[in-house]
């Protein structure tokens, strides 16, 4: 691993340090929407879609969880290319 962390657009030019993704998951099971019903209630959620529908759920090291509009695979994607 490189001293230079890796930047990627998570949508709506919302940045993050991929170093930091644990897990990157679909919503729309029912375990997905209670974590992040949970992590609601105990304000760890930082929403990204900017009113859109969320598709992707990241799961952060630092204990937080994402909303983004975009797929996984993209996010995955913008990951590999960098």
């Amino acid at each position: 691993m490189s001293d230079i962390s890796k930047f990627i657009n998570i949508g709506f030019t919302n940045i993050m340090s991929a170093d930091k993704i644990v897990s990157i998951i679909s919503p729309e099971s029912a375990p997905a929407k209670r974590l992040v019903q949970n992590y609601k209630e105990n304000l760890k959620v930082v929403d990204v879609t900017h009113g859109r529908k969320t598709r992707a759920i990241i799961i952060t090291n630092s204990g937080f969880i994402i909303l983004s509009a975009l797929q996984p695979e993209t996010i995955l994607q913008r990951i590999n290319n960098k």
